[in-house]
Formats: structure tokens, sequence, C-alpha cells
């Protein structure tokens, strides 16, 4: 895989460098770039990685991640442009760049691939979606998939749907910490201590999530293995369908996506 960069080392770009380490990386293949002087000693420390200026890491990675903020990306890609060589490989994880505003910044017939992760990639859970630019090839499709499956699943799809991905996988979390949120008020307001409910809750999303992960089950289904006659759960279920909570997440869903087509509109 040669040696790869990583551009900006916040959160996301830490997450995808201690990814790659822990699956057999070496240090000595991985670069990362990052401006807070302070930072960028503690991760050299805490990684014995290599922190280079944006130019001499562009010049030595046979694979470049840009993990800036949006931004921040056309002030990089104008920085780097003249360092980026046939053959590399350009990786972009920044919400809303497409690959066409990519390719429009970087040397003509530059390989790129764009990519939607999320944030349980901290936990090598995360769920990204990626996508090819015009030139890129299989190897170096290929080559950004083996990147995120250092921190989780990814599924390859057009970027016409990356909208639909970041409304679903990229904001997602969020969904469910909203609910797990509204679970554990309940709990407290129905008289239980909040580290009570909230271990109760958080084990009970786990227990599920492992459920559909393993019984390969559809959700209906394992809903209605909990859901007996007259019982308690069909009474809560009751109340959400008549609140309309199910179109509620998907009136949301399809706000998220809009919203990011609308930032994607900028970047085009």
């Amino acid at each position: 895989m040669g040696t790869t960069a990583i551009f900006g080392a916040g959160v996301m770009g830490e997450t995808l460098l201690s990814g790659l380490l822990r699956s057999g990386r070496a240090a000595a293949d991985l670069i990362i770039t990052e401006r807070n002087a302070e930072r960028a000693a503690q991760l050299a420390e805490k990684y014995d990685v290599r922190v280079l200026p944006n130019t001499e890491a562009a010049d030595l990675a046979d694979t470049l991640v840009l993990v800036v903020k949006p931004q921040d990306m056309e002030g990089l890609l104008a920085e780097i442009r003249d360092h980026v060589r046939d053959g590399n490989t350009v990786v972009s994880l920044a919400a809303g760049i497409t690959t066409e505003f990519l390719e429009s910044h970087l040397p003509e017939g530059s390989s790129v691939v764009r990519v939607m992760p999320n944030t349980p990639a901290l936990v090598d859970q995360g769920m990204a979606g990626v996508s090819p630019g015009r030139h890129c090839t299989e190897d170096h499709l290929l080559e950004a998939e083996a990147l995120l499956s250092s921190c989780g699943k990814v599924v390859r799809l057009e970027e016409k749907h990356l909208d639909a991905v970041t409304a679903i996988s990229g904001s997602g979390p969020a969904y469910i910490f909203y609910v797990v949120e509204a679970m554990i008020e309940a709990g407290v307001v129905l008289g239980l201590p909040r580290a009570t409910a909230t271990e109760l809750v958080v084990q009970t999303l786990y227990g599920a999530a492992t459920m559909l992960k393993e019984t390969h089950e559809h959700p209906t289904v394992l809903r209605e293995q909990v859901s007996s006659p007259g019982g308690t759960t069909v009474a809560a279920l009751r109340q959400l369908d008549d609140h309309k909570v199910r179109a509620a997440f998907v009136n949301a869903m399809e706000a998220a996506a809009a919203r990011s087509k609308q930032l994607a509109s900028g970047h085009a």
C-alpha cells in the first residue's frame, strides 16, 4: 500500500491513524499533518509516526487522505496540488466536498475517492460509504476501502447516493443517542435512578443491535417477538404510532439528505 499521509489530525484523522496501526500498518509507512504544533508533538509521541508539513507529506505519500474541515479543503488542495503525482490516490473524508470539486483542484487525471464516515469508527465499528471519482481505478478504490476497513465496515456506491448515506449512517449515531436520551429520561420519570436507567437502556440498545446483526431477522419480526397481544410493548408502540414517530424519523432523514445536498452544491 506504500506510504499513507493523513492531512488533518482531528478526531477522525486520529481515529483513522490508530485504526491503521491496530490493523497492522507499520508506523514508518504513516505520516500525519497537523497545524497545531502542540497537538502534532503529542501525536508524534503517542503513535511514533512522522508529523510533516503538508507539502512534504504530499511529496512522500502514495495515498493522501484529506480529513480537514470542508471550509479548509480548497486551501489545502491549493497547497498540495503541485505535489500530487500520477498514481497517487487522494481520499477525502470531508462532508459535502464532491469528487468533481477535488478533481478540479488537482492535476488532470488524479484518482480521487470520496468517503462519508461516521463516529463509531472511534471504536472500530464505523460505517463508511465510498464513491470513486471519474479517474479512479479499481485498485485505487480497493486501497481506499482497505483504509476505511481498519476501523469498521465499508460500502461502495455511486456518489449520487452519498447524501442519503450522510443522512442515514453519517448523522445516524446522533439519532440513536437522541432516542437513548429519551429512554433514560423516561426511566427517571418512572422513578429509576439515572445511573440505573442509563445501564438498562445502553445494554438494551447493545443487545437489540446484536440481535439484528447476528440473527439476520427482519426488524419487524424481532419487534413482533417482543409484542405480546394486549401487552405492555404494544401499548407503548401504539403511542409512538399515534405521535407519528416513524414518519418523523423519515422526515428527519429527508431533511438531513437535503441539507447534505445543499452543502455539496457549494463544492461542485
